[in-house]
């Protein structure tokens, strides 16, 4: 199996790792939306949250302490969670992602959730959300 995110949750691609316990990882996106938009997967290969019923639960811990996270260390005033299945969906990598997108007052609404409005420097944010 060719997958991106297997081998980033293997090692062998780098990642900008925020979290990660024993059934999932959770890493900065490498092009995002908002300021510390970060994707939670769970570690073994699910397709999408489709794939597999026990799946979410299993990575709802992770999802969880990142959410409150990202909005903590960034002073983030929201947080979107997007998860796609299938291609008609606008899924591009067919390994179940959750995106956790914290968000700010000056760009509010679901409307500006695609916009993208990051310009930080992804290790400087990296380093805020870590400690």
């Amino acid at each position: 199996m060719d997958c991106l995110f297997c081998s980033i949750v293997a090692g062998d691609i780098p990642s900008r790792k925020v979290y990660e316990d024993e059934k999932a990882y959770a890493f900065l996106d490498i092009s995002p939306w908002h300021k510390g938009h970060t994707l939670v997967i769970p570690k073994r290969h699910v397709d999408d949250l489709t794939g597999d019923p026990t799946v979410l639960t299993e990575i709802a811990p992770a999802i969880s302490h990142v959410s409150r996270l990202l909005v903590d260390r960034l002073d983030a005033d929201g947080l979107n969670m997007v998860s796609s299945a299938g291609p008609v969906a606008g899924q591009e990598v067919f390994h179940l992602h959750v995106h956790l997108v914290p968000r700010y007052g000056e760009h509010a609404g679901l409307g500006e959730l695609f916009r993208k409005q990051v310009e930080d420097d992804p290790d400087q944010v990296l380093a805020r959300i870590v400690g």
